[in-house]
């Protein structure tokens, strides 16, 4: 597999940063190599927030994308997306929360932009709100095949506590078929 080069963007306690120790993690039990790179602003809460995950076969010399690099994003707050969008590659994939995030005409002519509306799906079918990050996690995965999806479940499943482990394999099932509907629209 090539280099893959992931974005997740928020506002801070949405959880990309959860997300993208996930995927590092599962890329390295896999036997590859993965890190994550954040930043955040010093607001704990409230404030943008940026995840770039790079997952490779082969040793990662330079954990930072540049600009134009990234083939994936997913965002989840309007703030982070109008900072963070030029990182992405043109033709690449951007999912967005439709309810929070508003592209520009001219983003959509640029990227292959994609309307899921994660947090309404944690909210309203899982019932808990805290599991957007992991439906976030389906749904990249789904659209990166970055990593073996049971693989990527296992890792998620052990950095939750036990009493949430139904509701987050419910939202990462349902974040594989939003992602699968979308796919095929």
């Amino acid at each position: 597999m090539a280099r893959t080069l992931m974005r997740f963007t928020g506002v801070g306690g949405q959880g990309v940063l959860l997300a993208g120790e996930i995927f590092a993690e599962a890329k390295i039990n896999a036997g590859g190599y993965g890190l994550k790179t954040a930043t955040y602003t010093s607001q704990v809460r409230g404030g943008p927030t940026v995840v770039d995950i790079t997952l490779d076969d082969d040793e990662i010399f330079y954990p930072y994308a540049n600009d134009g690099e990234i083939d994936f994003m997913l965002s989840v707050a309007q703030v982070s997306y109008n900072s963070f969008k030029n990182g992405v590659t043109e033709g690449g994939t951007i999912v967005v929360e439709p309810n929070l995030v508003h592209p520009t005409d001219e983003d959509r002519k640029k990227w292959n932009i994609v309307e899921i509306p994660i947090i309404t799906i944690a909210k309203e079918e899982v019932g808990n709100v805290i599991t957007q990050s992991v439906v976030a996690l389906a749904i990249a995965n789904n659209y990166t095949n970055a990593i073996d999806k049971e693989l990527l479940k296992e890792v998620m499943l052990s950095k939750v506590p036990a009493k949430v482990h139904a509701v987050n394999l419910k939202a990462y099932d349902l974040g594989y078929k939003y992602s699968d509907e979308a796919k095929n629209k």
